[in-house]
């Protein structure tokens, strides 16, 4: 584990907290170890940091006379979604109180004239597209993980389909939101544009909780294309599959996925998912539109595929293979586990200029091997998003060490190609020392905002910025 900083606990109240708290919501405020490690844990390398206790909430209400008492104590409040964060964003450095809002899970309204919904925090994008299903519509944004639309709004989340619908920026019109003083705000309603004020929805989404704990999000949505046919395409080198990605984007093929597999990837998918494809770099593409539409689109790209050296292209509109192939995009993680049982995969990743995508993740390359590190690639590469795997002994002091350079190495490297330092995992712990390179004296008036609307720094402390104690 690497090791996080600790903040100063407030013990007194603390305990103050607590008892008040588990007077109010019984058994649904739990302090097991068990329950307690689970809420600081997540998949990744940082140490476990447990909050004091979790609260499982049920409504707005509820999630404000948390955030009150926790204020009136100065007692740190961590929101907590499903968990599946990469940069330590639901660990408790000051320790607190974890409030877990998978309970409020409700749908509360679909119009479908309107092409958008509102939702509580808890649904996952997977829940929420069942729904959605048999009224011609869905939500796009697709990270991979079965993820909580509050979490992924927190985190800004993207995924898959961001090269064509964007980010969660791009998909949420409002939000409420419970505020460090326990405040609950509403910060626009359901108009497809405003000038009302200060963009404050946007100040929430990505912020990581620590602004305050998004307890209802009003989404937009999309109709199910009438046609998707999806395609993939094997390379000779990751670097001629970059350049078609380079030449699709340019060429202006309104492709809804297109991702990179390297040459690890591949196997690891091959030996994990059943599939039989070349064991060289591979772009997996998904074209939405009318059923002409997707054909052509699918074509022309085969087109400039083959200036690349692209061969074995296939494109297919079949729902079975569709999801097969997409399904195993899904399962990269758990594949390339498999490339070395026992190691554990750490996974990284930082966004680039698509003209700078080739260089970038072809370093990324010549630096693990050059560490000796096993570190299959994948990528959201239509927007310049790609992510290492490094799947490090976690019990070898070298190994780790080698890992913590290249972290290091490859967010000063996406840096200096004017890109950033993450796409889409977010800032955490982890990333934090990047934070400053990448904006420098921009982060000075984050910390301003920060103070201004948390002066105790209650709101999920120790992340993103390095504020003092």
């Amino acid at each position: 584990m690497v090791q996080a900083a600790a903040l100063p606990r407030n013990e007194a109240g603390i305990k103050t907290v607590v008892g008040i708290l588990k007077q109010s919501f019984g058994d649904r405020l739990q302090a097991s170890a068990a329950i307690r490690e689970q809420h600081g844990h997540t998949t990744t390398w940082i140490e476990n940091q447990s909050p004091d206790a979790v609260v499982f909430p049920h409504s707005t209400e509820e999630v404000a006379d948390i955030v009150k008492t926790c204020a009136a104590h100065k007692v740190p409040v961590i929101p907590f979604g499903t968990g599946t964060s990469l940069e330590g964003h639901v660990n408790a450095p000051a320790g607190g109180i974890s409030v877990d809002l998978s309970q409020m899970n409700k749908i509360l309204a679909v119009n479908v004239g309107d092409l958008d919904c509102v939702v509580q925090p808890g649904v996952t994008r997977a829940d929420l597209n069942t729904h959605l299903r048999d009224q011609g519509l869905f939500f796009p944004i697709d990270p991979g993980a079965n993820a909580s639309l509050g979490g992924m709004a927190a985190t800004r989340a993207s995924g898959t389909n961001a090269v064509r619908y964007g980010t969660m920026k791009d998909n949420v019109l409002s939000l409420e939101a419970v505020m460090p003083d326990g405040q609950v705000i509403r910060t626009g309603h359901r108009a497809r544009k405003s000038s009302a004020g200060y963009d404050l929805t946007r100040l929430l989404i990505g912020a990581e909780g620590t602004l305050g704990i998004i307890t209802e999000i009003t989404l937009r949505l999309h109709g199910i294309p009438e046609a998707i046919s999806s395609a993939r395409c094997s390379f000779p080198t990751v670097d001629a599959a970059c350049q078609a990605v380079m030449m699709t984007i340019q060429y202006g093929i309104p492709v809804a996925r297109i991702e990179l597999l390297d040459q690890m990837s591949v196997k690891a998918a091959n030996a994990y998912s059943g599939l039989a494809l070349p064991e060289t770099p591979l772009l997996l593409l998904e074209f939405h539109g009318s059923d002409s539409g997707a054909v052509e689109q699918a074509e022309t790209f085969g087109q400039i595929a083959e200036e690349f050296g692209g061969t074995e292209f296939t494109a297919t509109s079949t729902t079975e293979e569709r999801n097969k192939l997409w399904q195993a995009r899904h399962d990269m993680y758990w594949a390339s586990l498999q490339l070395r049982p026992g190691a554990q995969g750490i996974s990284t990743d930082v966004c680039v200029p698509i003209s700078r995508l080739a260089d970038c993740v072809t370093a990324a390359q010549d630096k693990t091997a050059e560490l000796g590190l096993l570190a299959p690639i994948v990528g959201h590469v239509g927007d310049g998003n790609f992510h290492t795997l490094l799947l490090i002994d976690m019990d070898d002091a070298t190994e780790v060490s080698g890992a913590e350079e290249f972290v290091g190495w490859l967010n000063d490297l996406a840096i200096s190609m004017e890109g950033t330092c993450t796409g889409e995992h977010g800032i955490g712990q982890g990333k934090r020392p990047y934070l400053v390179k990448e904006l420098g004296a921009a982060t000075t008036y984050m910390a301003v905002i920060k103070a201004a609307l948390d002066p105790d720094n209650i709101m999920n402390p120790g992340k993103i910025l390095s504020l003092p104690d």
